[in-house]
């Protein structure tokens, strides 16, 4: 019996044991033209084994990169791609350089940095007014984030004053707009409907809408227990 420890070194295991001795048996072959053969009934055979390649970009040539990684990169064939290496399969790609940024102020970030900094250097004054009210606004919920809790404007205004050394003035509630409800469209209505049913951009439309609706409920019941009644003297 054979056990695996007597055996040499499995080196891809997605592939088994029996198509490394196949890549093993093939370096044994002397004639070129039966090694390249037997070499190419092995990569169908790689591609049958290994279904998922075939929906990766050039999956053959994957294939004859683990062959040639199986055979230890000792196998002298004709192949349709730039035959690897071992210092061109392992090489380690370079090292991404990572950003490093260190905030002022942690709980802001630095992105608000690069956004006070272009607002200060702002000619137009209209522009950087929006400027500094976006820094504000956007100061207020990084706070409320940080800190788990609301808070006041008069902070935020001294805090942007001393983060920006007076260039930014921030305005509590210049930036808000007060948005005017046009009166809305009136339906003909007949009776008192027509009185306590107006769409309006007071507070009075609601509470005459919510009047009609109960008004309207309460007819539509009314219209239903007369037709129960009037089934119901029937029956009698």
């Amino acid at each position: 019996m054979e056990y695996n420890t007597a055996r040499n070194h499995l080196i891809m295991r997605e592939y088994g044991r029996n198509i490394q001795r196949m890549i093993e048996y093939i370096l044994t072959l002397k004639d070129r033209e039966h090694r390249q053969q037997q070499v190419m009934a092995v990569i169908e055979l790689m591609g049958t084994l290994q279904p998922h390649l075939r929906n990766v970009e050039d999956f053959r040539h994957k294939l004859w990169d683990h062959l040639f990684l199986v055979s230890g990169f000792k196998l002298d064939v004709d192949s349709p791609y730039p035959i690897p290496t071992k210092e061109t399969l392992r090489s380690k790609p370079e090292r991404l350089p990572y950003p490093k940024k260190y905030p002022r102020n942690r709980h802001f970030g630095k992105n608000l940095e690069m956004v006070m900094d272009k607002a200060i250097k702002e000619e137009n004054p209209e522009k950087k007014e929006a400027f500094t009210q976006v820094v504000g606004n956007y100061m207020k919920l990084a706070y409320s984030n940080w800190h788990k809790e609301s808070v006041h404007d008069d902070a935020i205004k001294t805090e942007l004053a001393i983060i920006s050394k007076g260039a930014l003035q921030y305005q509590p509630g210049a930036g808000s707009s007060v948005v005017n409800v046009a009166p809305g469209p009136s339906y003909n209505l007949a009776g008192s409907d027509q009185q306590q049913f107006r769409v309006s951009g007071g507070g009075s439309g609601s509470a005459k809408r919510k009047s009609y609706q109960q008004n309207k409920f309460k007819s539509n019941n009314a219209g239903k227990s007369n037709k129960h009644n009037k089934y119901k003297n029937r029956n009698k």
